[in-house]
């Protein structure tokens, strides 16, 4: 069935660990068909780690076979290892966003980043959102949630890839992170602009009291963020029912119940919010209208 390569455990290479590995029943069925049948697919070494074949390798360890191994020929081993698991296993969008985006920070690391054309063993395209999206499957949306994961922790995304963490989840984490930061830089951004702020407020002041529209603005930007929130993460479940319905796993029935209910109250909410939002636009155009009537009475009287 193959000799072994070295004497000693082969490791994994870094792009083998981008995606979740087997485990419980899956594993222990992958294992019982290598022990009963024999290992169909030789595992894929490059520079002494295993690129391809991680479940495979450890599967023939414990079942006490000696695995078959393969030396990886080819010039791109990001591009073969992306073609060969991102699609084959049962990944929601947002694991497969996240495969991709983690694969992203791994080729700018190794010196792939920036003139892509000038590297002629490169096959992949991943410099724009819409590249990356193509690539993963997902939509552009959940590509960009993806990539602001990606960019702001490295570790949290590998998190998302392996299922650990849903990706909306990951990016609430990531701006609660952000916060303090903005904060501070708001802060400090008032205190350079105070004396212009100041200024405005003694030569205009007649027609900065009646403009108070900034908190319905507010709000409404707030529930549109919170639509689109919302959004993603129903993609995210609906993304995990089909990885349930395909996957045909012992706990697939319970899980599928649970994910219809989770799209459910999405729906309900998303409703909800986006006939909040609309009636706080129409607020909003109504307190515009009548601000915009004030200022034009108050032109009068000046002129009079």
């Amino acid at each position: 069935m193959g000799r072994r390569a070295a004497v000693t455990a082969l490791q994994l290479h870094p792009l083998c660990t981008l995606f979740p590995r087997l485990d419980g029943a899956e594993f222990d069925a992958l294992k019982a068909d290598i022990a009963a049948n024999g290992q169909r697919q030789a595992i894929i070494v490059h520079d002494g780690l295993i690129l391809d074949g991680g479940n495979r390798y450890r599967a023939c360890i414990e079942a006490g076979i000696n695995p078959r191994i393969e030396q990886y020929g080819g010039a791109d081993p990001l591009a073969f290892v992306l073609s060969a698991n991102l699609h084959r296993r049962h990944l929601t969008p947002g694991q497969q966003a996240a495969i991709v985006a983690a694969a992203t920070n791994w080729l700018e690391a190794h010196g792939h980043g920036g003139d892509r054309k000038s590297d002629q063993s490169a096959t992949l395209h991943l410099e724009t959102v819409a590249d990356r999206a193509t690539q993963s499957g997902a939509s552009v949306r959940t590509q960009k949630m993806a990539d602001k994961v990606a960019k702001s922790d490295p570790d949290l995304v590998k998190k998302v890839a392996h299922g650990e963490v849903t990706l909306p989840q990951a990016v609430k984490q990531v701006e609660k992170a952000q916060r303090p930061r903005r904060a501070q830089a708001t802060l400090a951004d008032a205190g350079e602009h105070e004396s212009a702020v100041e200024l405005a407020a003694r030569t205009d002041a007649v027609a900065r009291k009646p403009v108070h529209t900034s908190e319905p603005d507010g709000l409404i930007d707030e529930l549109r963020e919170q639509v689109s929130t919302l959004a993603d993460e129903l993609e995210e479940v609906r993304g995990e029912l089909d990885a349930y319905r395909a996957a045909e796993s012992g706990q697939g029935e319970a899980k599928l119940i649970e994910a219809s209910k989770e799209i459910a109250r999405l729906k309900g909410e998303i409703r909800r919010l986006q006939d909040r939002r609309d009636d706080l636009m129409n607020e909003n155009a109504e307190l515009k209208r009548e601000v915009k009537r004030l200022r034009k009475q108050l032109g009068y009287r000046a002129n009079g």
